[in-house]
């Protein structure tokens, strides 16, 4: 082989090889854009992860709170059953010393009536 050719032949294998490394570089380079989007994607996704989870914290919260009311209302509701059933027990014994009043009023005015028969 002669010296041009080996020139040639040393030119190409060199062009070849840059080429190679041309298209390597080239998709390292689309490689790390990628990997740089991902990264962007997963701090996007981590912060909206983060964001909901306070959200959620704060309705856990919410629903504690109210879930202390709605016991508390119960608790209110209670004592309100409980009063309304003493009033309606009061009621009841009024009637009946009511009842027991009317009879001896009726009672009594038969006797005045009695008596002022017997005097006149």
């Amino acid at each position: 082989m002669n010296r041009h050719t080996q020139t040639e032949k040393a030119k190409s294998n060199l062009n070849s090889t840059n080429k190679g490394i041309l298209a390597l570089e080239s998709r390292l380079s689309r490689l790390e854009s990628i990997v740089g989007q991902i990264g962007e994607a997963v701090l996007a996704t981590t912060e909206t992860v983060e964001s909901l989870g306070k959200r959620v914290d704060a309705l856990a919260v919410q629903v504690q709170h109210q879930g202390h009311q709605v016991q508390q209302q119960g608790y209110q509701l209670f004592a309100l059953s409980d009063a309304v059933q003493t009033l309606a027990e009061n009621q009841n014994e009024s009637l009946a010393e009511l009842g027991e009043l009317t009879e001896t009023l009726q009672r009594l005015a038969t006797a005045i009536e009695a008596q002022q028969k017997s005097v006149s």
